[in-house]
C-alpha cells in the first residue's frame, strides 16, 4: 500500500509540474532572452526559469508551509517538517531558448534526505513521468491511461545505447569530449539530448540502455533518479558510491556495472 504522505507529495508535485509546464509551453515569449548566466556565459537562465520556479514554490508552500526547498534558480528554505522539495523548473534551458522540444520540469520530494516522490513533465512530448518510492514508475502520454515503466533487457555493453550531457565550463567540457571519444567505439552509440531529467526517464521507459554525466546538481537528477530506479534501473556514481555532483551513472542491470567500470577507467569524474 502506498504511504498516504508519499501519495500526497506525488499529487502535489504532479500538479505543480503540470502548471509550470503549461506556463513554459504556452507563455514562452517570442523574444525570449537570457536573463542571467551561471557557471559560464553559455550556461543561461531565462525569465521563464525564474517564473516557473516561483509558480512551483508558491503552490507547494501554500499547501505545505513547513516544508523546505532547494531550487536551481535560488529557492532555499530549511523547513521544519522533514520534507524538502528539490526543483529544476526548466531542465534543458538552452533547448528551450532555441525552441527545441527536449526540456522538462523536474520536481522531487525528499524525506530526511531520501527521495520518496518524483515527477518529470515533458510538455512538448505530451508526457509526464512519476514515481513513489516502492510504488514503481509510471507515465502518461499519447496512449490511454497510465503506463508502467520498465527498463529494457540488458544488451552487451558494445550494443548499448547510452546518453550523456556536457558541462558549460570549457575545460570540463573538453575533458568530457575526450571521455566520449574513447567511449563511443565501445558502445552502440551515444546520444546527447540536453535534459538530464528526460534522459533518466527515457532510460526508465526503455528508450535508452544507460546514461552518465559529470557535474549534475541534485535538482538535475533527484526526480529522474527515483523514476529510473523504480523502473528497474541501477544508479550510482563512482564504484560503490551514490550519484554525486562528480558523476551520475544510471543503466539497466547488466549494463550498469560494465559502464560504471569503464567510466572509472576513463576518468570520467575528473580532469
Amino acid at each position: 500500500m502506498t504511504d498516504p504522505l508519499y501519495a500526497e507529495l506525488s499529487e502535489t508535485a504532479r500538479e505543480a509540474a503540470r502548471r509550470a509546464g503549461e506556463l513554459l509551453r504556452d507563455g514562452r515569449p517570442a523574444d525570449l532572452a537570457v536573463a542571467a548566466t551561471k557557471s559560464s556565459p553559455i550556461d543561461v537562465v531565462t525569465e521563464m526559469d525564474i517564473a516557473a520556479e516561483k509558480l512551483i514554490t508558491t503552490l507547494i508552500a501554500d499547501r505545505r508551509p513547513d516544508d523546505g526547498f532547494l531550487g536551481e534558480e535560488g529557492a532555499s528554505v530549511e523547513g521544519t517538517s522533514g520534507i524538502r522539495w528539490v526543483i529544476d523548473p526548466l531542465d534543458g534551458t538552452v533547448n528551450y531558448l532555441y525552441g527545441l522540444p527536449t526540456w522538462s520540469v523536474s520536481i522531487a520530494a525528499e524525506q530526511d534526505g531520501e527521495t520518496v516522490a518524483g515527477v518529470v513533465a515533458a510538455p512538448m512530448r505530451g508526457e509526464t513521468y512519476h514515481a513513489i518510492r516502492g510504488g514503481g514508475a509510471w507515465a502518461t502520454g499519447s496512449w490511454d491511461g497510465e503506463r508502467r515503466l520498465t527498463c529494457r533487457p540488458a544488451p552487451p555493453l558494445d550494443q548499448a545505447l547510452v546518453s550523456t550531457g556536457f558541462n558549460y565550463v570549457a575545460e570540463v567540457r573538453a575533458h568530457q569530449a575526450e571521455v566520449a571519444r574513447q567511449l563511443i567505439p565501445r558502445l552502440r552509440d551515444i546520444r546527447r539530448g540536453g535534459s538530464a531529467a528526460i534522459d533518466l526517464c527515457d532510460l526508465a521507459a526503455g528508450r535508452l540502455d544507460g546514461y552518465y554525466e559529470r557535474g549534475l546538481h541534485p535538482w538535475d537528477r533527484a526526480a529522474g533518479d527515483l523514476i529510473a530506479r523504480e523502473a528497474g534501473a541501477l544508479t550510482g556514481g563512482r564504484p560503490g558510491e551514490r550519484p554525486t555532483d562528480d558523476l551520475t551513472v544510471a543503466a539497466t542491470p547488466g549494463v550498469f556495472e560494465p559502464l560504471q567500470r569503464l567510466l572509472e577507467e576513463l576518468g570520467a569524474w575528473h580532469d
